[in-house]
């Protein structure tokens, strides 16, 4: 969260400019939206939005803060009646530039004795560019982009998908694995350069570390291997970088177990529910859990998970999440499907992980407990498949509810259902499968007879004998559903 007062101030040194604020310079900015609609508490980057369709823009939109290249009188007045600031941009500028400023404000940004937080990373690529001598970025451990320079006069087009994806392209990432690039940065502090391919112009890396552990890395787009000067200025960037790395990862795991806390107290019932969505940024009526967990129960694979869960896809994080045991738990609100989710999160995970996901129905605030229940019920019938939805599955979890009833001893010792059975045992029939085929197949001899594999007037007769054996009236709806569902749950 940032006030708008401090966006104005930072984006001040990018060419921008405040054009209105009708509710002052104290709002609150809670995140960030890109062509779609934006939220009460949200800034929206008008990326692509022509001149004569600013007008509508002003008109429809809900964020509090809107970005635009160029706004005249008649819809600077329109932004004043509907109460939305308006921040004037230099063409110059690039989007990528000032979308990446802002993400680091709003969605990472926090005030704190040590500096400024992640925009610190950028300051730092543009101070290597000018002495390294070619666009820098700066990524994750992942590949993600975690900071890039200003300058991008010559930036190939691998470089600029970098930036607008805030990721390495995967075919990029690929070619570069082949090469050796990934094993260097593994195993070497030094800078590698590696040679140019189809889209991709020369680069001098270097690995940001820790002690042993490898941080993320900083690239530069060059056409030639580095001066030793360069080349010296690359690795005291790198130890400056992992400076930067390990505050904010550290400010990053205390945010995490602060989140992790909350999320979890919501989910037990614990909280004032309204309250704990509205610090943690969720809005709306509608919540859905998605739980999530590795398989074979990989430690490793959840704390992973749990890491990308709450470092957020693309430019924003549509929910928050706990680390459980071996579970990972997320709330998501109504409008953002569950599946998506985690679809997205298993893009962002290594190749070898294998991760399955229940989804729980939607639940209002004080309900999400029970939303919480249907996505771990919802795990437990996966099987094979990834993703189990509790709205698709409710019917094999009400079976597992009631088999789980039965084994804990609430079925009836006694019954049609028994008897059938020790007349199977001791005579050889199979009434108990016949009638159970029968049910499924609501009554239909031959359908049934051929789940069975026998003629259907064989189905008929055991259907008439049985009735000798135990008190059958299969004409009684009732009864019906009550012999479903003990054949069902033994």
């Amino acid at each position: 969260m940032v006030k708008l007062d401090r966006l104005i101030n930072v984006l001040g040194g990018y060419g921008a400019r405040l054009a209105c604020a009708p509710r002052g310079r104290d709002v609150e900015l809670r995140g960030v939206a890109l062509h779609d609609s934006a939220g009460t508490d949200e800034v929206l980057l008008a990326v692509g939005v022509e001149p004569e369709a600013v007008g509508e823009l002003l008109r429809t939109t809900q964020a509090a803060v809107v970005l635009l290249r160029e706004v005249d009188g008649p819809d600077l007045a329109l932004a004043r009646e509907r109460a939305v600031a308006v921040v004037l941009v230099d063409g110059d500028v690039l989007w990528g530039q000032l979308a990446a400023v802002v993400y680091g404000l709003v969605l990472e940004g926090r005030e704190t004795e040590a500096g400024r937080g992640p925009t610190d990373l950028f300051a730092l690529a543009d101070a290597l560019a000018a002495s390294v001598g070619g666009p820098v970025t700066i990524e994750d451990r992942h590949s993600g982009v975690l900071a890039y320079s200003s300058r991008q006069e010559a930036a190939d087009r691998a470089r600029l998908a970098t930036i607008l994806g805030r990721r390495v392209p995967a075919e990029i990432r690929a070619e570069l694995a082949a090469r050796g690039v990934y094993a260097h940065l593994a195993s070497s502090d030094e800078p590698f350069f590696a040679e140019p391919m189809p889209e991709f112009h020369g680069r001098a890396l270097v690995a940001v570390r820790a002690g042993r552990e490898l941080l993320g890395s900083i690239w530069v787009e060059v056409p030639e291997p580095l001066s030793a000067e360069r080349a010296a200025a690359l690795r005291e960037g790198a130890r400056t970088a992992s400076l930067h790395l390990l505050r904010a990862r550290a400010s990053a795991d205390l945010e995490r177990q602060v989140e992790s806390d909350l999320v979890i107290g919501l989910l037990e019932g614990q909280a004032d529910a309204t309250a704990v969505l509205s610090r943690l940024g969720l809005r709306g009526t509608g919540f859905r859990v998605v739980a999530v967990q590795a398989e074979d129960a990989q430690d490793a694979a959840v704390l992973i998970a749990f890491e990308r869960a709450t470092s957020g896809f693309g430019w924003a994080r549509p929910g928050r999440s706990a680390l459980f045991a071996n579970t990972v738990y997320t709330v998501l609100p109504e409008s953002e499907p569950g599946e998506r989710w985690f679809r997205r999160l298993l893009r962002e995970m290594p190749a070898e992980v294998r991760l399955h996901a229940g989804i729980g129905g939607v639940a209002d605030s004080l309900e999400l407990p029970l939303s919480r229940r249907e996505a771990d019920e919802s795990l437990a019938v996966v099987g094979s498949r990834e993703v189990v939805g509790y709205d698709d599955a409710w019917h094999e979890i009400l079976l597992r509810r009631l088999r789980n009833a039965a084994a804990g001893g609430r079925a009836p010792a006694r019954g049609p259902v028994r008897q059938l059975h020790r007349h199977d045992a001791e005579h050889g029939t199979r009434y108990a499968a016949t009638l159970r085929e029968w049910l499924r197949c609501q009554g239909d001899p031959g359908a049934a007879a051929r789940r069975l594999g026998v003629h259907a007037n064989t189905v008929r007769y055991r259907m008439r004998k049985m009735t000798e054996v135990a008190q059958i009236d299969v004409a009684d709806p009732d009864q019906r559903i009550a012999l479903i569902v003990a054949l069902l749950v033994e």
